[in-house]
């Protein structure tokens, strides 16, 4: 059995002369909740799609559980459970006639309604006809129809699109507890690095349709130098001296450190510097390392596509 509960070799698709997937080597670890990054028109939807065998690639292969999605596209469709954009719900049937009706196709036990009705906190409104359904509640039943039959890969294309911030804040929580709760491996799509920062333990980072950063979102964030934010009673002059200590300092007054340097020792050393140099100090603050420093990053690093 694969390691990884989603990796693709060589993965590539073409559009006429447009190379919208360039490549692309995913490794999804097993139970992680990956957040797949990219601003609009990256290649995300694109990769989905050739995930979900709804797309031929053009080179290279996607594997669900191990199995070759080109080779057992069926296979490896019964790994997945996937929450697309366009939901394609009956809005004059209810709820749990919407799932019912996903169940029989299947052919799955009925007991599989409650389960996922349970498990998306659906059941008190899953007798209201879908037409009445909030937004939030739409996605939350789309979530439960992607469930059923316990997929062991569950694929969500931009799932927090259009909620408001207590639905954005419901589906955050889910999808964090959800390899806890069922075993499954979470695939999330998005360019919302706010909120993927906050559930996701692996991120991948997707340009012009080519993965430049890929890994544990921990060990990601730990290599990334931190800046400490500087403001003194004549910053003109604590720039002067923060350059002949040595520091980078940016337009805005912000030591920008490498890597490995303590931002607490620094900090205490440039406020001790300042200080003895007659500055008031206003402020003096590590800038925490996050996920959005990390994504520009990537960004400045990544040639621009010939």
């Amino acid at each position: 059995m694969s390691e990884f509960a989603i990796e693709t070799r060589g993965l590539s698709r073409r559009f006429g002369r447009q190379l919208a997937v360039d490549a692309l080597d995913l490794h999804v670890s097993r139970r992680a909740v990956y957040g797949f990054l990219g601003p609009n028109g990256a290649g995300k939807s694109t990769t989905i799609r050739m995930l979900l065998g709804l797309l031929r690639p053009s080179d290279g292969q996607a594997l669900i559980q191990g199995l070759d999605v080109g080779r057992d596209r069926i296979g490896a469709a019964r790994q997945v459970g996937a929450l697309l954009e366009a939901h394609g719900f009956y809005g004059n049937l209810t709820g749990r006639e919407n799932l019912d009706l996903a169940r029989t196709l299947r052919g799955l036990d009925r007991h599989e309604l409650d389960r996922v009705l349970d498990l998306t906190d659906l059941r008190s409104s899953a007798d209201k006809r879908v037409s009445d359904y909030s937004l939030g509640m739409r996605q939350r039943l789309g979530l439960a129809r992607a469930l059923m039959g316990s997929p062991s890969v569950l694929i969500l294309d931009e799932p927090t699109n259009g909620l408001d911030p207590d639905g954005i804040a419901d589906m955050r929580r889910f999808l964090a507890e959800l390899p806890d709760r069922t075993g499954a491996t979470v695939f999330v799509s998005s360019h919302l690095l706010h909120e993927v920062e906050q559930i996701a333990t692996h991120v991948g980072i997707l340009h012009l349709g080519r993965l430049t950063v890929q890994g544990r979102l921990s060990d990601l964030l730990a290599g990334q130098p931190q800046d400490i934010e500087l403001a003194t009673s004549d910053d003109a002059q604590a720039r002067t001296l923060a350059l002949a200590a040595g520091y980078d300092v940016a337009d805005d007054l912000r030591l920008r450190l490498a890597p490995h340097d303590d931002a607490r020792r620094v900090a205490a050393e440039v406020n001790r510097a300042l200080i003895e140099a007659g500055l008031d100090v206003h402020r003096l603050a590590p800038r925490p390392r996050t996920l959005e420093a990390l994504y520009r990053q990537a960004r400045l690093n990544l040639p621009e596509a010939a």
